[in-house]
């Protein structure tokens, strides 16, 4: 869940109402927010002023700023009317014109204008803001899509988006005053924290994607950085949007919120000034500023939600969320999605409206009509039984990640990657999360290796789910809930773990039985790699192999930089169920 900052006292400047702590806090969850924490913090000027930490949906794209959070608090309240958003008509539009050469990087670019605009310092600072959160999230760190704001009184249109080769693309970039090529930037930023993640985008591409006005001045090079020519500032009036993508749909959205939000300070509100965009003869104009209505029945909002509310209530409670109603001849409901509201992609999202402008608070508790009885899971059960178990004979329980590197499940066990039936992640954040756990020991002997201080011995298990791929399911993998237990001390203490498989099956109320016998269990030797040899057994259990268990290689201990013996216990306890 996104956490905005908003100051306190411009949100009450623009609620128009001064809150206490609580009372805000009400309103907040009234509305289906939550008010996370109340800070001091300085301002530029060194002066301490208090900041609101306010939780909100992850698709509340609308509320990731002060302005759209106070014109939702408004209308909820019924202090204002719900905005209408719409398109002016100027004689000559601006036109982006999109070059074949850019297609292969990154195709699509659709813009806005803000006209007659008046920024104050906390108006600019809130605009910059809310295109960095719309960055982040919805936008996937600007791979999806990216914004770029220009002044437009210091450029002229038409503007082209293209693709160059990156030595010949020249500009002062934002906040320089140094001319770089696109290929010096890459090394300029490569050190620079807050630029640098998103350098790996376009880096490697044989062409940089770029943005001229009609005098050949660089607007801004997507997605890294604007031009310094372009920037806008305070005394900025008219604002040039430009908004590339790989999504064409997530630009859309970034597109509308921006505009939607910051339109009511223009001389005219929420007037926005289209963009045409030419590619491949092709014209369209965005943004679009769609509005679409979606049709619903009071009776299946009120079954779903749990209250009992005539169309002409549900109707009010939905304009109250932005959500425009009017009620129709046949008593349905007929709802008006705005462009700020992308969230809504269903009517379940606008029944659920429904509940929160009702208040979760005033929903009558009753008796489910259907009466089950519930009960653990029987793999949860007896996880739980043997965790307890366990832990009684003296170990001491560590959780350990899912995720894992190839290395980690792989060489260190002294095995090969290709031969074990792992999950591989398409596209691995870090070197240490590239496969989905097959093995539960991996994890155990790397939280050794980071308590390698702690007084001797070391006694550690974890009974918890490994991910194995199986063709034969529906997902192509299913899980397994594993036990695997670890010992490490001067000696190898084999018995120490040979004696804890023997109370586990006790527990299990499992048998001890003769070799090849299906009424119970039993030892049998082991090729496995990551075992020393001859110091090694399988746990053959009603005539299945259920695991292994045994003194650990000298090279497995040694990749994990370990330097004393270890005996290991790992076994699949599902076949116990």
């Amino acid at each position: 869940m996104p956490t905005i900052s908003v100051k306190r006292d411009v949100l009450h400047a623009g609620l128009g109402k001064q809150y206490t702590e609580e009372e805000f806090d009400e309103l907040c969850f009234e509305f289906g927010l939550e008010l996370d924490e109340v800070v001091i913090e300085k301002n530029d000027e060194g002066k301490e002023e208090t900041v609101y930490k306010i939780e909100i949906g992850a698709d509340r794209y609308d509320l990731l700023c002060v302005e759209g959070l106070v014109r939702a608090l408004l209308v909820f309240q019924n202090k204002i009317q719900i905005p209408r958003y719409t398109l002016s008509k100027p004689g000559k539009l601006e036109r982006l014109e999109v070059d074949p050469s850019v297609l292969q990087v990154r195709p699509f670019v659709i813009g806005a204008v803000l006209r007659n605009i008046t920024f104050t310092k906390e108006r600019y600072d809130s605009f910059i803001e809310l295109q960095d959160k719309l960055h982040q999230n919805l936008a996937r760190k600007r791979t999806l899509a990216s914004v770029g704001t220009h002044d437009l009184d210091t450029i002229k249109g038409p503007f082209r988006y293209m693709g160059r080769p990156p030595s010949d693309i020249k500009f002062v970039p934002l906040n320089q005053t140094k001319e770089f090529t696109s290929a010096q930037l890459m090394e300029l930023y490569a050190t620079d924290s807050y630029l640098k993640p998103y350098l790996p985008i376009i880096r490697d591409s044989p062409v940089h994607p770029v943005i001229y006005d009609s005098n050949n001045v660089v607007l801004s090079l997507p997605p890294i950085i604007n031009s310094e020519h372009s920037k806008i500032t305070l005394k900025t009036r008219n604002v040039f949007i430009e908004c590339t993508c790989t999504d064409l749909t997530k630009g859309q959205i970034v597109l509308d919120t921006l505009v939607t939000m910051f339109s009511q300070y223009s001389d005219t509100p929420f007037i926005i000034e289209p963009v045409e965009t030419v590619c491949q003869g092709e014209t369209k104009v965005y943004p679009t500023l769609k509005y679409r209505t979606e049709t619903i029945k009071a009776d299946k909002a009120n079954n779903l939600v749990g209250v009992n509310q005539g169309p002409k209530q549900i109707a009010a409670l939905l304009s109250k969320m932005c959500l425009e109603s009017t009620v129709n001849k046949d008593d349905t409901i007929s709802v008006t999605i705005p462009p700020t509201r992308h969230d809504v992609i269903h009517p379940c999202d606008i029944y659920e409206d429904v509940a929160i402008a009702f208040g979760y608070n005033n929903i009558e508790k009753m008796t489910p009509h259907t009466l089950t009885v519930a009960k653990q899971l029987p793999i949860n059960k007896l996880t739980d039984q043997l965790r307890e178990g366990v832990a009684q004979c003296g170990f001491t329980e560590a959780l350990t990640f899912s995720l894992c590197s190839r290395g980690d499940v792989g060489t260190k066990m002294r095995k090969k990657i290709e031969n074990i039936p792992a999950v591989h992640i398409g596209n691995p954040k870090t070197l240490e999360f590239q496969v989905a756990r097959t093995a539960l020991l991996p994890g155990l002997l790397k939280t050794v290796q980071a308590n390698r201080k702690m007084p001797l011995p070391l006694k550690i298990f974890e009974i918890s789910d490994v991910v194995i791929k199986d063709l034969g399911t529906e997902v192509g993998a299913r899980n397994e809930r594993h036990l695997s237990a670890l010992f490490y001390n001067k000696s190898s203490g084999f018995e120490i773990i040979h004696g804890l498989l023997d109370r586990v099956m006790q527990l299990l109320e499992v048998p001890r039985c003769g070799e090849k016998g299906m009424d119970g269990y039993y030892l049998a030797e082991s090729q496995d790699e990551s075992y020393f040899p001859g110091r090694a057994a399988q746990i053959v259990a009603y005539g299945q192999v259920i695991g292994h268990m045994g003194v650990l290689h000298p090279e497995v201990i040694t990749g994990f930089d370990l330097n004393l013996p270890c005996s290991a216990l790992e076994i699949n306890i599902e076949p116990f169920l």
